[in-house]
């Protein structure tokens, strides 16, 4: 048997398990993961005018919605009332029902416009709708955390938001500066795993001057849990005429610099960790592109 004749065979012996596991049902991902086929090419080959089974098919959340909405245009509606009655776009309604009749003008124009505002309220209030339920599924679809993934997730958040040693200034320090308190939170989370102890932790506030700053370190210090001996001196950013502060309202308290003691092992820790988890993720993609 020649090579390329033990190649086809083996392609076409490969294909009839990935055929019957298709029809069993399998997904391309299980089907993927039972025959170690990484390669996507590769797969959609083996798979080639195999259905997908029924299981794997997304339903089309908007048939419902473009069905009422043809036939509330047969009963007369304007582009606006359906928008209304359905909380759609008014771009999805007239590719729906562009193939009917137009209904005769009823209102005035004024009038054609309030119903286009509550039209565009509907439609802003389904997608923070949308917006919401899709953040509390994400939400929910974390689970428990262990221990390694808080590691692994704590070095990445410090790679990009703490400070560094640079060529120029061999400055070994930990020191972690956020507005988020979540990035605060976690990251506090992730010095206890790693066994740091309060009494090594120093944090101060940075805030603009026409900030409630009182406020700002009121709410640090109770996110924190730390002693008002914890904490440095607050920093003010001065104004210009010429300064146009955005960050303005209730929710802005300014940064916390969240500073890490005789921190010079930890630093060398969070430096090499952070360069196993790149070579890890380019040894990773690798084997997926292949």
């Amino acid at each position: 048997m020649t090579e390329t004749t033990s190649k086809y065979a083996d392609f076409e012996g490969l294909r009839e398990r990935a055929v019957a596991l298709r029809r069993e049902g399998l997904s391309v991902r299980q089907i993927r993961d039972r025959l170690k086929v990484f390669n996507n090419d590769m797969l959609h080959r083996l798979l080639q005018g195999e259905p997908a089974p029924e299981w794997t098919k997304r339903p089309n959340a908007k048939d419902d919605v473009r069905e009422k909405a043809r036939e509330l245009r047969l009963q007369g509606m304007t582009y606006d009332q359906i928008q209304v009655e359905l909380g759609c776009s008014k771009s999805s309604i007239s590719l729906w029902v562009r193939d009917l009749p137009k209904p005769e003008r009823k209102r005035t124009r004024e009038e054609s416009s309030a119903i286009g505002r509550r039209g565009w309220e509907a439609t802003l209030q389904r997608r923070d709708a949308e917006r919401l339920a899709a953040k509390q599924k994400a939400a929910d679809e974390i689970g428990t955390m262990t221990d390694r993934e808080l590691f692994l997730l704590g070095v990445g958040l410090y790679w990009a938001e703490g400070s560094k040693a640079k060529p120029y200034r061999t400055q070994e320090r930990v020191t972690f500066v956020n507005s988020d308190p979540g990035m605060i939170e976690v990251f506090l989370a992730w010095l206890r795993l790693l066994g740091v102890e309060d009494g090594h932790l120093r944090f101060h506030v940075l805030i603009h001057e026409t900030a409630d700053v009182m406020a700002a370190e009121q709410f640090w210090a109770t996110l924190t849990g730390a002693e008002p001996s914890a904490f440095g001196k607050t920093s003010l950013k001065k104004h210009t005429p010429k300064t146009n502060r955005k960050n303005v309202g209730e929710s802005y308290r300014g940064c916390l610099a969240v500073r890490v003691l005789k921190s010079a092992e930890l630093y060398r820790r969070i430096e090499g960790s952070w360069c196993g988890i790149v070579g890890a993720a380019k040894r990773a993609d690798q084997e997926n592109r292949t």
